[in-house]
């Protein structure tokens, strides 16, 4: 904020105990803030499991003091507490996590733009609350559009929560030792955009020779070009993140993949394709994905082992279905939490070495 100093934090809580009150008040808490035995008329919030919830700031609104902001190591125990408590609980619906922890992440990111903090320790809240954020949209399934979450919000807050990273980043105050991965993040989460390419290709050459962000730029070039082949082998051997990052590319991808080999061997008299060798091309997640995808555009079977390319029956309606992506994101967590991976505390690496230039 020009022309201000900014004040330092000191509230030491998640959500600030005058917060607490008023929501009690209201009645506002989410059954998440809780405390134990308390879901009666009168509920009451724990100050454990309370969250500050995001409020805009309005035009003519007096800033929070100080005791109502949460300094770096409070937000940074927040995120942590969101992905190792909320984002887990298996009591909730994947939609009610996503939107109770998109709010929370995002009054996070509004704490430390209302306050004097380093660059360097606002940067780790930062790329934890932006992993921690991909990692509960990915996780959500089909049907997120008529749940309690809007999908476009949480795009738009995955895109806020990489500008205020990217900014932190920009000011050159560091060190960042995840910058790389969290640059290849950006570029994989809007792939294929001119835009995100540009901005990544006017990093210094230093940064784009890290392995992270080498791969993402070799799976943006396979996703422009069409490789499908090249695309798939690549994200099979993305890190847990980088896989969450770019989760929304993936069932267009396969549906690119299908019209292309429609169009080459579909003929009069049909030409029988084996499921197993779409499973292996498109990194699905057994057959039953294979067939799934073919019926959705049209193309029939053959047999419970074959899908069969006739011409004329190609087809697309809707948006495409991104499938379970069991293979391609959930199995590599590799027995870690998701606590863990935000955190950096289990090195968060690709699961195989990128190949060679096909």
């Amino acid at each position: 904020m020009p022309g201000c100093e900014l004040p330092v934090a000191t509230c030491p809580d998640m959500c600030p105990a005058a917060e607490r009150a008023q929501r009690e008040k209201e009645r506002r808490l989410h059954r998440f803030e809780v405390a134990p035995g308390c879901l009666g008329d009168r509920p009451r919030a724990d100050p454990q499991r309370a969250v500050k919830e995001y409020s805009r700031p309005a035009a003519g609104k007096p800033r929070p003091p100080p005791n109502q902001l949460r300094p770096p190591r409070v937000l940074l125990a927040a995120v942590r507490y969101l992905a190792g408590e909320v984002a887990e609980r298996p009591d909730a619906s994947r939609a009610e996590v996503a939107s109770f922890v998109a709010d929370r992440l995002r009054a996070v990111r509004l704490d430390l733009a209302l306050q004097s903090a380093g660059d360097a320790e606002a940067a780790v809240v930062l790329e934890a609350a932006l992993a921690t954020l991909l990692a509960v949209v990915a996780r959500l399934g089909p049907g997120t559009a008529r749940g309690p979450v809007d999908p476009g919000l949480l795009q738009a807050q995955v895109q806020e929560g990489f500008g205020s990273l990217r900014r932190c980043y920009a000011r050159g105050a560091g060190p960042h030792p995840r910058q790389a991965a969290f640059q290849g993040l950006f570029l994989l989460y809007n792939l294929g955009s001119v835009e995100a390419l540009h901005e990544v290709l006017q990093l210094p050459a230093t940064l784009r020779a890290c392995p992270p962000l080498r791969t993402a730029l070799a799976v943006d070039a396979a996703f422009r070009e069409g490789n499908t082949a090249r695309l798939f082998r690549l994200l099979r051997t993305l890190s847990y993140l980088a896989s969450c990052a770019v989760h929304g590319h993936v069932a267009h991808a396969r549906r690119g993949a299908l019209a292309r080999l429609a169009r080459a061997l579909s003929t009069p008299k049909g030409q029988t394709l084996p499921l197993d060798f779409l499973v292996h091309l498109l990194a699905l997640d057994g057959p039953k994905e294979a067939r799934d995808l073919c019926q959705a555009h049209g193309l029939p079977l053959d047999g419970e082992e074959g899908v069969m390319f006739l011409r004329g029956l190609y087809r697309e309606e809707g948006l495409p279905h991104a499938g379970t992506c069991n293979l391609l994101v959930d199995s590599k967590l590799r027995g870690r939490t998701l606590e863990e991976v935000v955190m950096a505390e289990e090195e968060d690496e690709v699961v195989d070495r990128p190949e060679s230039q096909a």
